[in-house]
């Protein structure tokens, strides 16, 4: 085809599939998922039954996938947090799966991340101090066969990303 004889470009979706009401929406729930649906219709301009319609869109499609309580680990005892870089031994790499749902299911445990790189998870961690960490450490990842080290870092302080661009 020659370049006279192309169809003009059609005007692009977003690489993400959402349009600029979706991002409002996403990010007011982001900033507090138990956002009405009357202050989500306020908060973006449009009307709560397009509002309603729309995250359940955006629900169907998986682009949010579910809603969450930020729990403030102190309240509940647990004051410190740490990241524990764990990497594991190298005829062990078939157990990572198993690996991560032993850890996920830890009570200490808040996160797990599967990484690539020189570690292979960061374990998300929040107990009442530094013996119970240390505790945490040396019985459930040390001991664990599969572990070949460790590297904690203390958490000192935490922020949570949220978006509030839907309300500036």
């Amino acid at each position: 085809m020659t370049p006279a004889a192309r169809p003009e470009p059609k005007p692009s979706q977003p690489a993400d599939g959402l349009d600029p009401v979706d991002h409002e929406l996403v990010a007011a729930l982001r900033a507090d998922a138990r956002t009405t649906n009357r202050e989500l219709a306020r908060a973006v301009g449009i009307a709560e039954s397009t509002a309603h319609a729309r995250v359940r869109r955006l629900e169907e499609r998986r682009v949010i996938a579910g809603y969450e309580a930020v729990v403030r680990q102190e309240r509940l005892g647990r004051g410190l947090q740490a990241l524990v870089h764990v990497t594991l031994r190298a005829g062990a790499r078939a157990t990572i799966p198993d690996f991560a749902e032993r850890v996920q299911a830890l009570p200490e445990v808040s996160q797990v991340f599967f990484l690539g790189g020189n570690d292979d998870f960061i374990v998300h961690v929040a107990v009442p101090d530094s013996t119970g960490l240390r505790r945490f450490v040396v019985d459930h990842l040390s001991a664990d066969a599969t572990v070949a080290s460790t590297r904690t870092s203390i958490v000192f302080e935490y922020r949570r990303n949220v978006s509030t661009a839907a309300f500036s």
